[in-house]
């Protein structure tokens, strides 16, 4: 089974600082975003030193159930496992952009955003989420977070309420023409020819994981890399392969396992026990 147990395993075993050098080495991405989204894929796969790309292609067809777009999450799942999102940031403290898509907790198979083509691709109902957030430069990956979305955002029901409430408060508006959308609002027919338009959007965003768990851990930046992964103690007790991890960090003196307590993101007065994963280099 590949996890996040396994990609970090992959990560030490294998790090790539470099990322430009490393995806025009195997000629997978042509900028820094899709360089991050490449790197994460091998990573999980197993697939970061292959440079046959028809070994490569037929790896990532055995891991992954599904390999998404930018446009709609996700941007992958594992056959049988989570889902991931990848996010590049250029700025230590930056926020990532969401866009039309609310932060997710878990990811849905009913949920209008995705492609239908990542609703049947696998027989699913609910999947972890895990995002991994890149800070990276022109050349560089400088951080890499992985954390999953039960542990960093709200449950679904926290951002549907506030989306509902909105959209509700915009159709409300008295001598305004609206039109069914899956938006906040689509204003028909503005100008006396009624042929114009108006799209009411929401635009999600959401504080960095290095920023939210800032109160468990802060990056050395005098460092060319550094690795944070959080896992709850529920999710990572269930994979079969923590004791692979956890031997690994005992020859490896930069990898380090360390118990926890974080935030519940639905009631921060509870905490939840977890483990902090740090890799420096």
């Amino acid at each position: 089974m590949y996890n996040i147990i396994s990609a970090i395993v992959q990560l030490v075993e294998n790090p790539k600082f470099e990322l430009r050098k490393y995806s025009e080495s195997h000629n997978r991405a042509n900028n820094m975003g899709e360089a991050l989204e490449e790197y994460i894929k091998d990573i999980f796969a197993g697939t970061v030193n292959e440079t046959d790309e028809n070994i490569r292609n037929q790896k990532l067809a055995d891991v992954f159930s599904y390999l998404g777009n930018q446009n709609n999450p996700p941007d992958s799942m594992l056959r049988g496992g989570d889902a991931i999102e990848v996010k590049k940031i250029e700025s230590n403290d930056s926020a990532l952009a969401l866009n039309s898509s609310y932060p997710k907790a878990k990811l849905y198979s009913d949920s209008p955003m995705i492609k239908n083509a990542c609703r049947t691709c696998e027989n699913w109902t609910v999947k972890d989420m895990i995002y991994a957030v890149g800070v990276v430069d022109a050349n560089n990956i400088k951080s890499l977070a992985l954390v999953y979305g039960d542990d960093y955002c709200a449950e679904k029901s926290v951002y549907e309420q506030i989306k509902t409430v909105i959209k509700s408060g915009v159709e409300s508006i008295s001598g305004v023409e609206f039109s069914e959308t899956k938006e906040l609002g689509r204003v028909n027919r503005v100008d006396p020819l009624g042929i114009t338009y108006l799209r009411v959007r929401g635009m999600w965003g959401i504080e960095n994981p290095f920023s939210v768990f800032r109160y468990i851990y802060r990056r050395d930046f005098s460092k060319r890399f550094n690795f944070m992964a959080i896992i709850n103690n529920n999710k990572y007790y269930s994979f079969d392969n923590y004791k692979t991890l956890e031997k690994l960090s005992e020859r490896v003196g930069e990898l380090e396992i360390k118990d926890v307590k974080i935030k519940n993101p639905n009631n921060p007065a509870q905490l939840k026990d977890a483990k902090l994963i740090t890799y420096t280099v």
